[in-house]
């Protein structure tokens, strides 16, 4: 099933944080599901994997939503503490987990870009802010647990004359949960990029390819992507659980 922005002229407005990933890819769609008025916003801050951004406006062009890649590469050198923004830095691999993807995380990242989607939101006078953070994240990424949807919830009811709310649909469900939800509105995945690395294909190796890979498993699907590389232990790599840590 494909969903269109088309018929949702004059409905309540939503703006959606829409990476090209996964998990916003099925938060875009859920949204356009709902009968919203749908507003994606991406962001270029300097990431590795930007290939992100080209798979992002690709799909947001076929679905005709309205699509803007906002460049806050400015504050590259802020948040460059991290192998998802500095290629210097060695990418780990390996299954997702706290003990190896530690490296991955973005200084402040969702705080910054939701703060920037608050700020379209009021802008076009849309009332909801959605993103993707998902309860596989919680260990990893405190940005990406309840406590800080909460809080941040709470200051965008407060922070503009005009209230906003946050918005995290798969805020306590797992990656697979997640792709099963999607696969049940007929969703495709080959338009979605996942892969820490920038290349022609997904390399297969890095936590996120192989939490993937492992959701997919999960559901009994095989994954659309292409991949570099695709190793048969991806499919029995471990989910982290869902839930708050």
């Amino acid at each position: 099933m494909t969903l269109s922005a088309s018929s949702t002229a004059g409905a309540p407005a939503t703006v959606v944080i829409y990476s090209g990933g996964m998990d916003s890819y099925t938060v875009l769609h859920r949204a356009l599901s709902e009968g919203l008025e749908v507003h994606a916003l991406s962001f270029d801050y300097g990431q590795r994997h930007a290939r992100e951004l080209e798979v992002a406006e690709r799909v947001c062009r076929e679905l005709g939503v309205p699509h803007q890649v906002v460049d806050i590469r400015a504050i590259h050198g802020l948040i460059d503490n991290s192998a998802l923004t500095d290629s210097a830095r060695e990418l780990p691999e390996g299954d997702y987990g706290e003990e190896n993807l530690t490296a991955t995380v973005v200084p402040n990242r969702n705080m910054i870009l939701l703060s920037l989607a608050i700020a379209k939101a009021v802008n076009i006078g849309a009332g909801r802010v959605d993103y993707g953070a998902h309860g596989g994240d919680h260990v990893l990424y405190p940005d990406c647990r309840p406590a800080f949807v909460e809080a941040m919830n709470a200051v965008a009811g407060i922070a503009n004359f005009e209230a906003v709310a946050i918005h995290a649909p798969y805020l306590r469900a797992s990656k697979t949960e997640i792709l099963a939800d999607g696969l049940a509105m007929g969703l495709d995945y080959g338009k979605t990029w996942t892969c820490y690395r920038g290349g022609e294909l997904a390399c297969g190796r890095c936590g996120s390819c192989r939490e993937r890979l492992a959701a997919f498993a999960a559901n009994g699907a095989t994954d659309p992507l292409g991949y570099s590389e695709r190793p048969a232990s991806a499919a029995d790599a471990p989910q982290p659980p869902a839930g708050e840590s």
